[in-house]
């Protein structure tokens, strides 16, 4: 995938959330925001939820949205992840779901610098609209709301680990996305960032772009980069998904004495952190972020508004090392609940 999901959050991010499906805390709408409003109840609710395309980090998006289905009661939820990464073609899947009665939508938009003009689309359709796992560039979110990691916090998270699994100096190479992609900038900003708190202890000795199409080639970029520079190189840190796995793998198999700081929790990433192959990874919160962003659009279906349209929510970020990487998982379900009991008590405003 061009843009790993490390997820495109603008970098003034608040950490903010949802609640459990009872209406308390919520404050009621004033008259004129209900007149007009098309309202329906749960099990009128079809919520669709369209990633960019194919890749790892969304497949836990598929459990989240059939439990979201029986938990929240709702007519449907699906989960359709056939646009290609295609701005074009991600608008026709989006038409074609609206056209088969899916009236509410959670949405990892291609192109950040064009989605709103989607949102908008969609939102002037009377559906409400979640911006999930990513933002759109820029400072403005037509969405009702973006559920999504801060991506530049999370990366200074992976890249003060990484100097600090290095023992605080050394030469460290950073593995992203998308060089275009904004998102991708705050990701390296914020390995800059730690690196800069160094004092120059810390050398970041390259950041290579553009390795999280599919593993394959991030496979052969860790493997051209080893090959060229292996021995000069005390630490990787990866802030896209594709590159942490060929990083893990190409380390290992390398025996070289390089610490590498991963992002999620592919098995080949947790295998290494319990045999000290990986000093750790920084794990997101895609469950959440789809069970979440499908509370929040029932409760918009249901009538309710959010308190600041366009708000934009940290779905949060978690370092996890061979001391906690057994047990992250109670940190993760624990971020998934204060968002929701955040949403319900403050930035929904309901009936």
């Amino acid at each position: 995938m061009n843009r790993s999901p490390l997820i495109r959050l603008g970098a003034a991010a608040a950490i903010l959330a949802l609640g459990t499906l009872a209406t308390a805390g919520c404050t009621k709408k004033s008259d004129n925001e209900a007149a007009g409003a098309t309202t329906r109840a749960a099990d009128q609710v079809k919520i669709a939820l369209v990633p960019g395309g194919a890749h790892p980090y969304f497949q836990p998006w598929k459990d989240a949205a059939t439990k979201a289905k029986a938990d929240l009661g709702l007519a449907d939820v699906t989960f359709n992840e056939t646009s290609g990464w295609d701005q074009t073609k991600q608008n026709d899947v989006l038409k074609a779901l609206a056209a088969q009665g899916y009236n509410a939508f959670g949405i990892f938009g291609v192109a950040p610098e064009n989605i709103n003009s989607t949102f908008e689309d969609l939102k002037g359709q009377g559906f409400p609209v979640a911006s999930l796992a990513s933002c759109p560039a820029g400072d403005v979110n037509k969405a009702d709301f973006c559920l999504s990691t801060d991506v530049e916090l999370a990366a200074y998270k992976a890249g003060q680990a990484a100097v600090e699994a290095m023992g605080g100096q050394g030469n460290l190479v950073h593995l992203t996305g998308n060089k275009v992609d904004s998102n991708t900038q705050r990701r390296i900003a914020g390995v800059q960032k730690a690196v800069d708190e160094t004092g120059g202890k810390v050398k970041l000795l390259q950041t290579v772009t553009d390795v999280d199409k599919d593993l394959q080639s991030a496979q052969k970029a860790v493997a051209d980069l080893l090959a060229a520079k292996g021995n000069q190189i005390q630490g990787i840190v990866n802030t896209a998904y594709n590159p942490a796995v060929a990083a893990a793998e190409g380390v290992k198999q390398a025996k070289l004495p390089i610490k590498v700081i991963a992002i999620d929790d592919d098995q080949t990433i947790l295998a290494g952190i319990r045999d000290g192959s990986v000093a750790g990874t920084v794990l997101q919160n895609p469950v959440g972020q789809a069970s979440v962003g499908s509370y929040a659009l029932t409760k918009l279906a249901g009538g309710c508004t959010v308190t600041k349209p366009g708000v934009v929510v940290d779905s949060g970020s978690f370092v996890v090392t061979k001391a906690n990487v057994d047990n992250y998982e109670t940190d993760r379900q624990a971020k998934t609940d204060e968002l929701k009991k955040a949403f319900d008590g403050q930035y929904l405003n309901c009936q």
